[in-house]
């Protein structure tokens, strides 16, 4: 599956690494949407990103792509340390000039 490249960042990002490539995949002003919570601007965005893989220590395999109403829908199966491991998440990209302007997690 060929994802745009902001998005194939998102996927890519080594939890090793701590965020390091995670800036290079979102705009400077993107939100998150994850669980009921937002995340404004890279500062957030990687406090969250650090803060999901520690609690979860997940990994998101995307399996599906598809263009809904401009945004990119990937649906990916997520193992990790949580209940109901695996499970099918759906991210939504909405995607801008500097990268992911928008990224919202699902069920």
């Amino acid at each position: 599956m060929q994802l745009p490249e902001p998005i194939q960042r998102y996927f890519d990002v080594d939890p090793d690494q701590d965020a390091a490539g995670l800036g290079a995949a979102f705009a400077a002003d993107a939100v998150v949407r994850d669980e009921g919570n937002s995340y404004r601007g890279l500062n957030e965005i990687e406090a969250w990103w650090r803060d999901a893989r520690r609690t979860y220590d997940f990994k998101a395999v995307p399996f599906e792509q598809r263009e809904i109403d401009g945004l990119v829908q990937v649906r990916a199966l997520v193992t990790g340390n949580f209940p109901g491991s695996p499970a099918t998440l759906t991210y939504r990209f909405a995607l801008g000039g500097e990268g992911i302007a928008a990224l919202e997690i699902t069920a």
